[in-house]
């Protein structure tokens, strides 16, 4: 039986590629689109039994040449750009498409795990899987908002597992492909690596500057979630993936640079220590941002943890001290 990965040389996927790999499954048929080439890279540690590309799957399925073939079906495969205006693009890629895959795995009995986002929630202050919350404020968003309320039509009377996460900020390894939507945490690690000097946004919506914050959450634990639902068949829902704990943008960038000051064997600094010597600069904040801007996100981790998931999950200071040593041993 396969397991199939959309999005499989994508960030996420290809951890989830190399999460199953670790647990000795190597019957994994990865699919992408490898327009931007260079995601292949992501892949070339990781063992899969084929790969496909994604129109060519969606046409294989309708064939019926997986039926009773797969297992399950992680679909991580996305446009991930919130900034991206092609809304008729946004919505065939991320909505018709995860609406083929979610019929089909239906229609044969097969899991189906699927990536949703945090953006779902827009500029809201709570972050519950709750209609009420829900408000986004991009098309991106708005694509990933709507699959989610066809899921909520289905689960009543869902065949096998249906299980949406809603990824919050999350970083860490083979995400360099992304380019402007790599994590923040990747962006300040080229920074100061280019110029010693990491830049965050001055102040606004009456955060002081830095202090805008985030649930930002490492790669690792969000494969680990994932695997989890993978063994746990019977239960679905959607589900806030983050960790549950908010860290102002000064904390990301303080320990980025003290990771990076480590690696050159150089002691940590405070804040204040770091701003003064000019390791960390405000620049204004984007006009083109405004209104469409998360200045703070949290994640409500009460129905995960109902779930059952109990493991505890990396903080910043944790997470991005070990996704620094990691890229620095892949430059």
């Amino acid at each position: 039986m396969y397991t199939i990965v959309t999005g499989a040389a994508g960030f996420i996927g290809s951890n989830l590629v190399k999460a199953l790999n670790e647990r000795g499954e190597s019957q994994i048929i990865a699919v992408d689109n490898l327009t931007r080439a260079d995601k292949f890279s992501n892949l070339v540690d990781c063992q899969i039994a084929d790969y496909l590309d994604k129109d060519e799957f969606i046409a294989r399925l309708a064939a019926g040449r997986f039926d009773g073939d797969v297992a399950a079906v992680f679909h991580e495969g996305a446009c991930s750009d919130t900034m991206e205006t092609d809304g008729r693009y946004m919505m065939e890629n991320n909505f018709r498409y995860s609406l083929a895959l979610l019929d089909w795995c239906q229609a044969k009995e097969v899991q189906f795990l699927y990536a949703s986002s945090a953006a779902t929630y827009g500029g809201g202050s709570e972050f519950k899987e709750e209609r009420a919350f829900e408000a986004p404020l991009n098309v991106y968003g708005y694509s990933k908002f709507l699959f989610d309320q066809i899921v909520r039509q289905r689960l009543p009377e869902a065949l096998s597992q249906i299980v949406g996460l809603r990824y919050f900020n999350v970083y860490g390894p083979r995400e360099s492909h992304k380019g402007r939507m790599a994590s923040v945490a990747f962006h300040h690690y080229k920074q100061f690596r280019a110029a010693r000097k990491v830049k965050l946004f001055e102040g606004c919506d009456g955060y002081a500057d830095g202090e805008q914050k985030r649930d930002f959450v490492s790669v690792d634990d969000v494969a680990k979630v994932n695997l989890f639902f993978l063994e746990h068949p019977r239960k679905s829902g959607i589900f806030n993936l983050g960790t549950g704990r908010a860290q102002s943008f000064n904390e990301l960038a303080v320990a980025n640079v003290n990771a990076c000051r480590a690696l050159a064997g150089e002691a940590a600094l405070p804040l204040a220590e770091l701003l003064r010597q000019g390791f960390i600069e405000y620049i204004p904040f984007p006009e083109a941002l405004r209104g469409k801007y998360q200045s703070f996100t949290q994640a409500d981790l009460a129905k995960l943890r109902a779930a059952g998931y109990d493991a505890p999950f990396a903080c910043v200071e944790e997470g991005v001290s070990r996704y620094v040593k990691w890229l620095a041993a892949h430059a």
